[in-house]
């Protein structure tokens, strides 16, 4: 269906693209405090128009990324809750290792 000029359509269908990093995903910055900013990218879905045609005849990408930030700090500790951590003492084997 075409909009109301009729000269585009009011949909631009998309080919699937495959993405994969031609070198890492992450940057890594550091702080003045010492701390670590690692920063990753994804791309989530990439794609070429099939039936949209720029004028100059470009072709016309639609690209989605995400990106996750992970900040380590200078002693690069962290915590968690007693709750979250599964602390068991150790069992004794019983039999022979191996059988």
């Amino acid at each position: 269906m075409s909009s109301q000029s009729g000269t585009t359509p009011d949909e631009i269908e998309f080919k699937m693209l495959d993405a994969k990093p031609l070198g890492t995903d992450s940057v890594l910055f550091e702080l003045e405090d010492g701390a670590t900013v690692k920063i990753r990218v994804n791309v989530e879905r990439a794609g070429v128009a099939t039936n949209y045609n720029n004028p100059d005849g470009s072709k016309h990408y639609n690209v989605q990324s995400s990106m996750m930030i992970t900040i380590i700090s200078p002693d690069r500790t962290y915590k968690l809750p007693k709750t979250a951590v599964n602390v068991r003492p150790m069992q004794r084997m019983s039999g022979k290792p191996y059988g």
